[in-house]
């Protein structure tokens, strides 16, 4: 009987992961007459080492890396849930939501063949079926491999089984282009390649068999029978199917071994060991690579709690990027909380708002605005009465919500004084009495009319907005209605969220509170001074979810995170003040965001500084500008690059007798005067006027490479594509 060294609780024959728990083991060992070395220091944590005497010493020792809690429970019988401190990597939580909500539905994936719904234990065997998979393909730990695909059930299993064997997965989708996709596998030294189908491998193939060096290929869905060519013979291609039966088989395999018949090293995945590269998409400049660890991700998992109001049972709808750090980051959440998880798409989300009446969504800025836009349109369609009914009850409901914030002291406010006692008290007493004036009209029009528009959103318990700036009248017209819209705010490189509104105190304007163990301080952009509470300046944090840094870019990493740990964020913003008396005495220590600082435009005309994001929020209130961009970054004005909606424009134009009812064209010159007047109107309240404007057919789209695949505008590529245009304004 050949002899084991060990000092840990896992155990692994062959090529594959056979898992124990400690009392487990020990039995097994005594049984079989092992020799055990440290037995009384076992823990899910440290590694061990397994190995044959009769192997050669000089032979070299294979290291597998393994989840702790996922893969040391394959046997084991249950003892209850895990706690939370037990998580080590982030496959871990499979385990306790597979011991907590095993039967209860995980995910519903509706759009791919084949459809899938899964329960949270077929979800757990899926990932350690690929984790092995994996290991029989010969994947080793900390090797990259890079996982180019969109949201799907597949996705996940081979996110979270490249994980659980120690790989570090690297992540884009397949609407990006083969430029960046080429950049980003070679850059991050990836060593293999899982594609989502057969039609993104096939316009992929060519240049990557050229310029990269690939070990294998994975295809998550369809089969190999469709790749238009095998191109290089000597990279075996395997369908995501193949992976998960040749896992499945190994596992099996195990249950019917009784001998170690080779020499490991096996190792428990650290808290600190990088789980994920996520590039930035980048509103300006080139991507980096974010190092992200199973820690920081963790951190996510345990805090999110705070913001997002779950039970289990729930539904939520995800159409977002699966790779961007918010929507995995929320993912990875909701999974731990045995919420069912219900993929969409874009064209697919209206239908499935109603058909799913899902109890949150998590989403950006633009889903809002879009489904903001459409309730507007709806009620500008409807007949007169109607549609005089609806905004008078809409103007009613804003200004009782108005009310209620001022009395309820959730207004923000860069005042450090303190009002006095008196004021506040005559002004604490006047909102009351305006507010119970507008309750029953409020009341009135909720039962009559925001019911049904709830009703239609579908949206029962929370909408979490992140990945952008939130426009104002958004988020004050949700507040209105009744549906509960909740702010975020984050960052690639913080894991991400670092900040949330909760239902609590849900300060509209701001962007809440900071996570649990996360800090804030607000810097001089020149000095690097901090600041006092109410002082606008750049935004620094500080905490657990911070990355480990820029892969293979220590000056850039140098440049975001000092010596202290504190993470330049680039944006602009403030905290509030903790003021006893007043409008905001209950708005102390909320974040406020106002815009990058790389966005700001600088006039040549007195060197003002101009921060386009709020002139830009003000002009998209208008039907007639589908997206707009302001401009002006060392010119005497500012200008702007719009994108007209052309139904929109062609309706006003005939309304206002500008061309005939019958004609369906308008000129450039007319399109700009309305597109011109409209700006003026809407921006009146500003100090600076928006000038010249450069009108464009083409919309700023994810395809053309114009948006993020979070919807913001890549504002640097817009002013690249036209620089030329954009230059003629100004002559």
């Amino acid at each position: 009987m050949p002899g084991i060294s060990i000092n840990s609780s896992n155990y692994n024959y062959a090529s594959s992961t056979f898992s124990y728990s400690v009392p487990a083991l020990r039995l097994f060992f005594n049984r079989h007459n092992f020799t055990t070395t440290n037995n009384n220091n076992l823990s899910q944590t440290s590694s061990f080492r397994l190995f044959c005497q009769t192997q050669s010493k000089t032979e070299k020792t294979e290291i597998r890396r393994f989840s702790p809690l996922l893969e040391s429970s394959m046997i084991s019988s249950g003892n209850g849930g895990v706690a939370l401190e037990e998580w080590k990597a982030v496959p871990d939580i499979w385990r306790t939501s597979a011991e907590n909500f095993g039967d209860k539905v995980a995910l519903v994936d509706q759009y791919h063949d084949p459809p899938s719904t899964m329960t949270y234990k077929q979800l757990e065997d899926a990932i350690l079926d690929f984790a092995e998979g994996l290991r029989v393909i010969g994947v080793k730990p900390d090797e990259k491999i890079a996982l180019f695909a969109d949201n799907s059930c597949r996705w996940l299993v081979a996110d979270q089984g490249m994980m659980a064997v120690g790989a570090i997965n690297v992540v884009r989708g397949s609407r990006s282009s083969i430029e960046e996709l080429l950049q980003i596998y070679n850059h991050s030294e990836s060593v293999a390649l899982a594609v989502d189908n057969p039609e993104m491998f096939n316009q992929i193939a060519k240049p990557f068999y050229l310029k990269t060096s690939i070990r294998f290929i994975i295809l998550l869905w369809g089969e190999k029978s469709s790749l238009v060519s095998e191109g290089n013979k000597a990279v075996p291609i395997y369908t995501f199917m193949e992976v998960i039966h040749s896992g499945r088989e190994s596992r099996r395999a195990l249950f019917q071994s009784h001998g170690a018949r080779q020499h490991y090293m096996f190792q428990t995945i650290k808290s600190d060991d990088i789980a994920t590269l996520v590039y930035t998409s980048g509103t300006t400049g080139n991507p980096k690579g974010v190092m992200l660890t199973h820690q920081n991700l963790l951190h996510q998992i345990k805090h999110l709690s705070d913001v997002v109001p779950t039970e289990v049972g729930d539904r939520v709808l995800s159409m977002l990027p699966s790779w961007h750090a918010y929507e995995r980051a929320c993912e990875y959440f909701i999974f731990s909380r045995g919420v069912e998880h219900i993929y969409t798409t874009v064209r697919n989300l209206k239908d499935d708002l109603k058909r799913y009446q899902p109890h949150l969504m998590v989403s950006v800025p633009l889903v809002f605005e879009t489904l903001y836009s459409g309730i507007m349109k709806q009620i500008s369609t409807s007949s007169l009465i109607r549609k005089l009914v609806a905004l008078t009850f809409i103007r009613v409901s804003l200004g009782y919500m108005e009310c209620k914030r001022i009395y309820e002291g959730k207004c923000l406010t860069t005042n450090q004084k303190s009002p006095s006692y008196l004021y506040a008290m005559l002004d604490w007493l006047w909102a009351r009495v305006m507010a119970a004036i507008l309750y029953p009209v409020h009341m009135l029009a909720n039962k009559l009319v925001y019911n049904k528009i709830r009703s239609a959103i579908g949206i029962s318990k929370a909408a979490i907005s992140g990945g952008g700036s939130l426009p104002s009248h958004v988020d004050k017209f949700f507040e209105a209605i009744g549906l509960n819209l909740q702010n975020g705010y984050g960052l690639t490189e913080t894991s991400p969220v670092i900040a949330a509104r909760r239902l609590g105190c849900d300060v509209i304007g701001s962007v809440g509170y900071p996570l649990k163990h996360t800090e804030f301080k607000v810097v001089d952009s020149e000095t690097d001074e901090v600041l006092p509470p109410g002082s606008k300046g750049i935004l620094k944090v500080r905490g657990p979810q911070l990355m480990k840094g820029y892969y293979k870019n220590p000056s850039a990493t140098n440049q975001v995170i000092d010596r202290d740990g504190w993470l330049n964020t680039g944006d602009i913003g403030w905290i509030a003040s903790h003021n006893s008396t007043g409008r905001s005495r209950n708005s102390g220590g909320v974040i406020v965001v106002e815009g990058r600082a790389k966005d700001t435009i600088v006039l040549s005309s007195e060197g003002e500084n101009v921060e386009p994001g709020e002139l830009e929020e003000a002009a998209m209130r208008s039907n007639l500008i589908q997206q707009i961009i302001v401009i002006g970054q060392d010119k005497r004005r500012l200008g702007a690059v719009v994108v007209p909606n052309k139904e929109e424009i062609l309706k006003t134009a005939r309304e206002l007798s500008i061309i005939d009812s019958n004609s369906s064209d308008v000129s450039q010159e007319k399109v700009t005067s309305l597109i011109y007047n409209e700006l003026k109107t809407r921006t009146s309240g500003f100090p600076f006027q928006i000038g010249p404007i450069l009108l464009v057919n083409d919309p700023f789209t994810i395809d053309n490479g114009l948006m993020t695949p979070t919807m913001k505008v890549r504002r640097d590529r817009v002013m690249a594509q036209y620089r030329d245009q954009i230059e003629n304004l100004y002559k």
